[in-house]
């Protein structure tokens, strides 16, 4: 048994799916944490970005500033994670959350190194190809980087053997 988890969490189902393996390997006395990462925008990829309406990114109108929007984010995030801990707690498992800014696979590593967790949870969105060459494999990243074990649960959508079953 481990006794302290942390299961990071971007509101998908998929990622969801940690929570059950998770949940299997804490006692009666650990502790889970649940970890959001808010990442934030990337300006100079907003500078370049060209709308389908062809307003020019100096023209756009915004709404309300990054710390306005970074609260909102925040609160849907704390109240997301809340819920999940919820459901967790009910099975009598002792739930922490976590919201944190940062870039995703460091903030996950940092949290994890400074909570002094003995596993991280997560699940992979599976990708490949191009599309993990252009975003990236925050699970790889988290991989390389961790102190402690990580273990990843594969999407399952994706996997071969569910193909043969359809």
């Amino acid at each position: 048994m481990l006794n302290h988890i942390l299961i990071p969490l971007d509101q998908s189902e998929l990622a969801e799916t940690a929570l059950e393996y998770a949940s299997k390997l804490v006692g009666p006395d650990s502790r889970i944490t649940l970890l959001t990462v808010i990442v934030p925008p990337d300006i100079s990829f907003a500078a370049l970005y060209n709308p389908a309406d062809g307003v020019p990114p100096n023209r756009m109108e915004t709404t309300g500033s990054f710390e306005s929007l970074e609260r909102q984010v925040r609160v849907q995030a704390e109240d997301y994670l809340r819920r999940v801990g919820t459901r967790l707690s009910e099975k009598g498992v002792k739930v922490d959350i976590l919201v944190q800014v940062g870039q995703d696979a460091e903030t996950i590593v940092e949290n994890a190194a400074n909570l002094n967790v003995d596993g991280i949870v997560m699940a992979t969105h599976g990708r490949s190809g191009i599309s993990r060459w252009l975003l990236g494999s925050v699970t790889q990243k988290v991989l390389g980087a961790a102190h402690c074990p990580v273990i990843v649960i594969p999407n399952r959508r994706r996997h071969p053997a569910d193909k043969a079953e359809s």
